[in-house]
């Protein structure tokens, strides 16, 4: 059985990392390289760094920043932001990130999965779409949530898989910042309707949220951000409550888990 990924996100603005609510309200997070680099140690999974800004100001991710924080992780990266082109990607992969994602870019033009995945494989792809819940349908927005599109969540999630991408990102912005779940249901639905991984994105509070994701959302990973950058949870602690759930997770060798120490663990974890 695959484990499953545990994936902190680091939103960047202006250099910087933010959370917010919603996709508003954004306050500072602190820096994304010292971040990323303890995520790496705490036993993470992947890493996740999107530029929230650079599609609305029509600005590049910073290939400079891309570097300093490959040179502090050693595991999987992905970048994401501005994104428009073989070029763009060609260049991010080459200062040190390991897949890309597109989001805004993607809708404005399906082809682009197609020319990424064929010039660089479908491995270092990741669709990310964001969808808020309106009239019983989910509906695609961009531009970092502020552009509501036609397009519907399922739909579009089915042709990038069939496009070439390698994985969905899915966030639901009714969920983003209020730690009070993943969006189970359209999880569910997604793992149903495609063969490619599916990334739970959105509403991450408590330690039984990404356990739910995992199984009753049938996710292959999960994400958040608030949760994990004020230090609210700890990667190993999650990951200790996980295995205890008999969840699979990858346990690095330094954070191997002691058993007698688990049962304290998810006691403190629970009150």
């Amino acid at each position: 059985m695959l484990t499953k990924r545990i994936i902190p996100c680091l939103d960047i603005k202006n250099g910087r990392t933010v959370k917010g609510i919603n996709f508003l309200d954004l306050r500072d997070a602190g820096d994304p390289v010292a971040l990323g680099a303890r995520y790496a140690q705490q036993g993470a999974d992947e890493l996740v760094f999107l530029d929230i800004s650079a599609t609305s100001e029509n600005r590049k991710t910073f290939a400079d920043l891309v570097k300093k924080i490959s040179r502090h992780v050693n595991i999987p990266f992905t970048v994401g932001g501005g994104i428009s082109s073989v070029q763009d990607v060609a260049a991010l992969l080459d200062s040190g990130a390991d897949k890309v994602s597109i989001n805004s870019a993607a809708v404005r033009d399906p082809q682009l999965i197609d020319d990424l995945s064929k010039a660089f494989g479908s491995q270092f792809v990741v669709v990310a779409i964001d969808a808020r819940k309106a009239d019983n349908q989910w509906w695609v927005h961009t531009h970092g949530g502020s552009r509501i599109t036609n397009k519907k969540l399922f739909s579009w999630a089915k042709e990038a898989q069939e496009r070439g991408a390698g994985e969905i990102l899915f966030t639901s912005m009714d969920h983003d910042g209020t730690k009070k779940g993943f969006a189970l249901d359209p999880l569910a639905k997604l793992h149903e309707l495609l063969s490619i991984p599916v990334i739970a994105s959105g509403g991450a509070g408590r330690p039984e949220h990404f356990a739910e994701a995992f199984t009753l959302g049938k996710a292959d990973a999960a994400l958040a951000a608030s949760l994990f950058h004020f230090a609210e949870l700890g990667i190993p602690d999650l990951k200790k409550y996980l295995h205890h759930l008999n969840i699979p997770v990858r346990i690095p060798l330094e954070n191997s888990i002691n058993h007698s120490e688990i049962i304290s663990t998810i006691n403190g974890i629970d009150n």
